[in-house]
């Protein structure tokens, strides 16, 4: 309904007029749905899916040299007829940590810095959606993208192993050992890219932050680990793997899934050592979201 007003000085009447609004009497979908909705929309957007074309080469490209080298050492692996991988499923990750830290870089940012410099999370939150569910959303999705960037190449070094026809057993072992390393790996980057990103709006400074945090934190954990071993203090080399999120998650996965350390002197933590490797991960995974939370609640309407 709309009602018409008469113009000052004159006698014309009030008019009202039916324009035809009427209330919605559709089904509400309600938060369950809208929580879904933006992971998927973000999970999507991490590869430019539902995007232009210019947003979709980078996490693309990433994602091809992720999975390329994969494929040489299966050709060379049936080309020679070697009896096992070059490569171990546990370590395909580290070494391809470059890569992985340049994705985070990239996408952290996309999925929320442009939300806040765009002032659009408002928006978000004028549905039936609160703070909780888009730290969750985003979080999750972030997390689902960084999965699918380093589990790829891990289901193509284990299918070509099998065609190679390695060791059944031996391979599945390592491919899932190789799935949980990961699957932390995701986790904790993603938090850190995160909230990394989510402090400001300006997409640029969240790139070179990301990475600046990635590169520093290993590059002077691996310098420190060197000198100490040079030093002989082969005991104080893998607690110092305790201050990198890519050390950190060589020390758990040298601790309980069976991979080779590459700490100097291939010395990786003990079990022992491996507990607090694992606490520190999760601690950070749980930081991460906490912070995320806390973050948001101050993106008021």
């Amino acid at each position: 309904m709309a009602v018409e007003q008469p113009l000052t000085g004159t006698s014309e009447q009030t008019r009202i007029h039916n324009i035809g609004y009427r209330n919605y009497d559709g089904p509400r979908l309600g938060r369950a749905y809208a929580r879904r909705s933006l992971f998927s929309q973000s999970l999507r957007g991490a590869y430019g899916l539902g995007r232009s074309a210019k947003s979709k080469v980078l996490p693309m490209l990433l994602f091809g040299v992720m999975c390329v080298p994969a494929a040489i050492m299966i050709a060379v692996t049936v080309a020679t007829q070697l009896k096992d991988l070059p490569l171990d499923y546990t370590r395909y990750a580290i070494v391809m940590q470059a890569v992985i830290g340049l994705y985070i870089a990239s996408q952290g940012p996309q999925s929320v810095s442009r939300d806040l410099r765009f002032k659009t999370v408002p928006l978000y939150f004028s549905r039936p959606i609160e703070r909780g569910d888009y730290v969750l959303a985003k979080y999750g999705a972030m997390a689902s993208a960084l999965f699918v960037l380093t589990a790829a190449p891990l289901l193509v070094l284990y299918i070509g192993a099998l065609l190679a026809k390695l060791d059944f057993s031996d391979q599945t072992v390592g491919f899932l050992q190789g799935l949980v390393s990961v699957a932390l790996l995701s986790l904790l980057f993603a938090g850190i890219g995160l909230v990394i990103s989510a402090v400001t709006p300006r997409r640029g400074f969240g790139i070179a932050a990301v990475i600046a945090v990635l590169t520093i934190s290993y590059g002077a954990v691996s310098t420190l680990q060197a000198i100490a071993h040079m030093q002989g203090s082969d005991g104080a080399v893998g607690w110092l793997g305790l201050f990198s999120p890519i050390t950190l998650i060589g020390g758990v996965q040298t601790a309980f899934l069976g991979a080779t350390s590459a700490f100097p002197g291939g010395d990786g933590p003990s079990t022992g050592a491996g507990v607090v490797y694992l606490l520190v991960v999760l601690g950070l995974i749980a930081g991460c979201y906490g912070i995320l939370m806390r973050r948001y609640r101050k993106v008021g309407l």
